[in-house]
């Protein structure tokens, strides 16, 4: 072949597997797209409360540590590992080169050029901390174990030979890693906890915080410090976030999203760990809500919640899938985050579309409803007469409606408290208000309150023909509660007795003021003032409520009045807390005034008219949260979570996607009205991705089957595509004089590497720790060992072993790679430890320019010369 065609050749071959590692980017993430769906699952809880009542409480069906180690890590190296597995199938399960090639090589790529990236990503005078950083050490001594595993069976125990024992251990050394880093992160990590918190002294702050008294060192961190620099680097990293009072700082540090809970040690509480995570995410979303709504006073309730559930999802931690995703969304189509989010909030619940409907079926315009409004009357015993309205509502207006009415006894006797009274009620057309008159007798005896009914019955309808049909036979007319009326007699000659409505009234919180009936009943003669005050139980006056105390004049006849207390709204997701209103003694308006003494009959006279408290004279208030708030938490915190946004939910979802050019995010735009047109290179992208784009759109949406669907159909694209590239790497590799080890170092492991470059990148510089960007690359190594080698060389093991023959694995150049890249690697884990230091910048990523340079360097030497001495050594130049 000549020059020019092995040039020729070696440029289609090239620009094809970059087109194919383009495609293997967009289908690897609707792969994660699907991974993130079923990780972020959820469950609810019951549990049953001292009194009786249930709570329940959702909690995550994924360990984050599992998640991260076994679906997340094969999301990210999924081609990596795909195409070991096909290579050696490929080969009647004989070892090849590319495979664990591209596995060391992408370990290599990950650990040095990734983290070189990273650090210099973050914006200047910033950095980013491992939070879980005794999971960062399991997933590293796994990492390296992983490789120094794979240096001893392939050059030590039996060079040149893998049996069944080396390689089924390889491949069990996955769920090993799995269930270690699980017991550190929660077992382990909860037992540290409560020895740190047992230990240390603590002081409540005015608000019945905790607050150190001494700083404890967690997971080598000083807590105060980190309370610092959560602060602050939450602060620098959203510059468009709220600004928060030191109150409102430390509340953010010992949320959710600050992580705190994993840090000082609450888990000492009788409440189990789910709930206190639970109830932190919650206040922490209550802070944000309090925070927008002083910022912004004008603004209703939906666009607060909308705000505030936008503000906590930029917040909380996002998964690697979310990241991932967010790389390469303008190749994938990832759509809008901001309004994914927002639609999703303001979908209806199905409860109150079922209700809205059967309030509409019930509410239907051809029906006429007859009815009394309102219900209860009250009237004086020397009112002489006591009217009652009947309402004519919907339906053909130009029938006549005939409905009888009568009078019922209650505590009230016909004939000596009232006349009784019967008849028929005449609604002719367009009619629509009725009276009914009753008599009231009057008499000069002392009486309690009576009562009496008027109740409605036999509606019939008579048409414009002049026919008359009963309401059973017509279901165009209907009697609607209520359908009796209660008339309360009041009697107007004594004083009166004073009472409360109630013994207890409950008052949600955003109702700002609790109105208090007191009523005066058996009588209503004479001008009388009655004193009133409140008292504390568990609601504070000044915190939970206005302190209030005057007196309350009923005038004569007067048969009711209100007190007003001012409530304290502090938007607190659940609140039970009481005070009490008392009623001190009635006195006589008139015996104040009186100059002149009273004759011994006279005073017996006014003692029997005396007025007089009733039994209900003291009032339990009980202040509960807003139920519209509590539901907005709810909806906010259940449907603010990553799987919404990077998930879909139909095909015509997909295919919108696919033909998008671009769609903002709320990432890259303050608003929506900060929206930028397409550029040339969208353009450019969109038409390269297009035909990725648009066949990957037939793949299963994320909202079926739980996301299972999607996973496997993206999982067999993923193992189709990779297969492809395999053939086209050797023929690349051949064209251009380069092994097949070397093709897979250097080209091959930087393909499948790049999609997890740019989501790294993204995370270092919107999370404000480094586990999402660099913590998982140490475990997605040690998957890619254990599960991309180990699992191909198990299966060719045992396939071996049943034929009596035996799997060879020349250790050759893989035996120095995996040597070398433990040394590098060695190197790599000191450094970043040394950046941990006050000196060096604090934390893995970010910190003082110099050093993010330097270190940055530092760690590309390490990835440049790990190729310069892996193609020496393979192409012989080097001989160990």
């Amino acid at each position: 072949i000549s020059t020019g065609d092995r040039i020729s050749r070696a440029i289609v071959y090239l620009f094809a597997l970059i087109y194919l590692f383009i495609g293997v980017a967009i289908i690897s993430d609707r792969f994660m797209a699907a991974i993130e769906v079923i990780t972020s699952q959820k469950r609810e809880i019951r549990k049953k409360n001292p009194d009786g009542s249930f709570s329940v409480t959702t909690v995550s069906i994924w360990n984050e540590t599992v998640s991260n180690l076994t679906l997340m890590a094969l999301g990210s190296s999924a081609p990596e590992i795909l195409l070991s597995i096909i290579e050696v199938v490929g080969k009647n399960f004989e070892s090849g080169d590319l495979g664990p090639g591209t596995i060391v090589g992408s370990a290599a790529f990950n650990l040095f050029v990734i983290i070189a990236i990273c650090i210099l990503s973050i914006p200047r005078g910033e950095v980013r901390r491992i939070r879980h950083l005794r999971v960062f050490f399991v997933t590293t001594a796994w990492s390296i174990f992983a490789y120094i595993w794979l240096w001893a069976i392939v050059a030590k125990i039996s060079p040149g030979l893998i049996d069944i024992v080396e390689g089924t251990l390889t491949f069990l050394f996955f769920p090993l890693t799995v269930l270690s880093a699980y017991i550190v992160d929660t077992k382990v990590g909860n037992y540290l906890r409560v020895r740190i918190t047992s230990q240390r002294k603590i002081k409540l702050d005015e608000d019945g915080k905790i607050i150190s008294e001494h700083d404890e060192k967690v997971d080598g961190d000083v807590l105060r410090d980190n309370l610092g620099s959560t602060t602050n680097n939450y602060r620098q990293n959203d510059t468009d976030s709220l600004a928060y009072d030191k109150k409102s700082s430390i509340a953010i540090s010992k949320s959710l999203s600050g992580a705190l809970l994993n840090q000082i040690g609450e888990s000492t509480s009788d409440t189990p760990l789910y709930e206190q995570v639970e109830q932190q995410r919650r206040q922490e979303f209550i802070d944000i809500w309090r925070d927008l709504r002083k910022l912004h006073p004008d603004y209703d309730v939906k666009v607060l919640n909308e705000m505030a559930a936008v503000e906590m999802m930029n917040r909380v931690p996002k998964s690697r899938a979310y990241y991932r995703i967010q790389a390469t969304k303008r190749l994938g189509g990832g759509g809008n985050v901001k309004r994914k989010l927002l639609e999703k909030l303001n979908e209806p619940d199905r409860i109150e579309l079922d209700k809205t409907q059967a309030k509409d079926a019930t509410s239907s315009a051809n029906i006429t409803k007859i009815h009394f409004e309102p219900s209860h009357y009250t009237v004086l015993e020397n009112a002489g007469y006591v009217t009652l309205n009947v309402i004519r509502e919907g339906g053909n207006m130009r029938n006549s409606i005939y409905v009888d009415f009568s009078t019922e006894d209650g505590t009230a006797t016909q004939g000596q408290d009232y006349e009784a009274t019967e008849g028929t009620l005449i609604f002719y057309p367009t009619e629509n208000r009725k009276q009914i008159q009753v008599k009231i007798i009057d008499d000069e005896i002392f009486e309690e309150d009576e009562h009496f009914a008027v109740k409605l019955s036999n509606i019939r309808v008579k048409d414009s023909q002049g026919q008359l049909t009963p309401g059973a036979y017509d279901k165009t007319v209907l009697l609607l509660e209520p359908t009796s009326a209660i008339v309360m007699i009041i009697d107007d000659d004594h004083s009166g007795m004073f009472v409360f409505e109630t013994d207890e009234k409950t008052i949600i919180e955003s109702d700002g003021v609790v109105v208090i009936k007191v009523l005066r009943t058996s009588g209503a003669r004479g001008r009388v003032r009655i004193p009133y005050s409140t008292e504390d139980e568990t609601a504070k006056s000044g915190k939970d409520y206005q302190a209030t105390n005057g007196d309350i004049i009923f005038e004569n006849n007067e048969n009711e009045k209100t007190i007003e207390v001012p409530i304290i709204d502090l938007d607190q997701y659940e609140r039970n807390e009481t005070f009490l209103v008392h009623l001190g003694e009635p006195v006589l308006v008139e015996e104040e005034e009186r100059i002149t003494p009273l004759t011994e009959e006279e005073k017996r006279i006014a003692e029997l008219g005396r007025p007089k408290l009733g039994d209900k004279n003291l009032l339990r208030v009980r202040i509960r949260e807003s139920k519209e708030f509590k539901n907005a938490v709810d909806k906010a915190l259940y449907r603010a979570n990553t799987a919404i946004l990077v998930g879909t939910s139909t095909w015509i979802e997909q295919f919108k996607q696919a033909f998008c050019v671009k769609e903002d995010d709320d990432d890259d735009a303050d608003d929506d009205d900060g929206k930028e047109p397409a550029t040339c290179k969208d353009y450019m992208l969109h038409f390269i991705s297009f035909f990725w784009k648009f066949l990957f759109a037939f793949v299963p949406p994320t909202s079926l089957a739980g996301g299972w669907a999607c996973f496997f159909v993206s999982i067999i694209i993923i193992g189709v595509l990779t297969a492809f590239i395999g053939d086209l790497a050797t023929q690349f590799g051949c064209t251009v004089g380069l092994t097949d080890t070397m093709t897979a170092i250097a080209f091959v492991a930087l393909g499948t590497s790049l999609p997890d470059t740019f989501a790294s990148k993204v995370a270092a510089e919107h999370d404000k720790y480094a586990d999402s960007s660099i913590g998982n690359v140490n475990g997605s190594n040690a998957v890619n060992v254990f599960l991309g080698i180990g699992l191909p060389w198990a299966m060719s093991a045992w396939y071996h072993y049943f034929k009596n023959t035996k799997f060879v694995v020349e250790k050759g150049s893989l035996s120095f790679s995996v040597t070398l890249y433990c040394s590098f690697a060695a190197v790599a884990v000191v450094l970043l430890m040394l950046r941990r230091l006050k000196c060096f910048g604090g934390g893995e990523l970010g910190g003082p320019f110099k050093y993010r340079v330097i270190s940055s360097l530092l760690f590309l030497l390490l990835w440049i010369f790990y190729l310069i001495f892996s193609g020496l050594e393979n192409y012989c130049h080097i001989n160990l």
